[in-house]
């Protein structure tokens, strides 16, 4: 049975949508726990499960824009989001963003696929690995987190067209695939630019979320959104997120990073493979 026949404008199957909706609150609790949006799980899962990668390329980088607005605000207002750092970091992911959204129909579909598996394992393998340095190195790493404590960033010639050229490059990846990719960002902004952690995570989403909301505009232009699928997916997404924020702390955040990690790891794997059923 599909929702069309409950009268819903939708060609998903009502099993489908009540496993989608389950998803998407388990992925919202576990990102509202970490402070990320996730869609580097919530996109895998769709295309697992058969949503075209259009489809589910559309629908995930809206939710995670949306999702992060009330972030994005709190730490706009906190003094968390700097202009300078926006204008250098993100408006050449803003542009790339829309145009990997507006151009993603022009790329063989399993390219798209096999780059989203490459980026989400690569992003599954730094988790796991973070863990293990964080359960580690404890102490050094916040030796080395007290070293950027207040800074604003060091934006040198050199510093300022390698952040830039970067984050285009992410940025156009992300909006042509779907995702946000603020996890790839994040490291960029502090390692790069050398910023505040937490200044860097301020500005990151606040640009992934203008990021996402952009390439979503450039999906649309060119693919009819699944409505149904997006109210679906957002609803539980804020609703986990929320209630996953509220949980923050109370969790080991190695463990958490660790079943993060093992839990990404293994959707790249799965999107590699099936990329690579089209070319075997």
């Amino acid at each position: 049975m599909l929702l069309s026949d409950l009268g819903i404008p939708s060609d998903l199957a009502v099993w489908l949508a009540g496993l989608l909706l389950a998803l998407s609150l388990l992925v919202g609790l576990l990102g509202g726990l970490i402070g990320l949006s996730l869609g580097t799980m919530r996109l895998p899962a769709m295309l697992m499960l058969g949503v075209p990668l259009p489809i589910a390329a559309s629908a995930n980088i809206f939710v995670s824009s949306v999702v992060g607005i009330t972030g994005s605000y709190r730490h706009f207002r906190d003094g968390r989001v700097k202009l300078r750092l926006v204008a250098i970091i993100g408006v050449p992911a803003f542009v790339a963003g829309f145009l990997g959204g507006y151009y993603s129909n022009q790329a063989p579909v399993n390219i798209l696929i096999a780059l989203a598996g490459g980026l989400i394992l690569w992003q599954g393998i730094e988790l796991v690995l973070l863990a293990y340095r964080r359960r580690r190195d404890s102490g050094s790493e916040q030796a080395h987190e007290d070293q950027l404590e207040g800074s604003v960033g060091q934006f040198t010639v050199a510093r300022t067209i390698g952040g830039a050229g970067a984050s285009f490059v992410v940025g156009l990846l992300a909006g042509a695939i779907g995702l946000v990719l603020g996890s790839v960002r994040l490291p960029l902004i502090i390692r790069v630019m050398r910023v505040d952690p937490r200044i860097a995570a301020g500005s990151n989403l606040f640009i992934g979320m203008t990021m996402g909301a952009l390439g979503w505009l450039g999906h649309v232009l060119h693919t009819r959104p699944d409505l149904a699928l997006l109210v679906i997916l957002l609803g539980p997404a804020i609703v986990g997120s929320y209630y996953g924020a509220k949980f923050t702390g109370r969790i080991s955040i190695n463990l958490l990073l660790l079943v993060m990690g093992i839990l990404l790891t293994g959707s790249g794997c799965m999107m590699l493979l099936r990329a690579s059923t089209a070319f075997f």
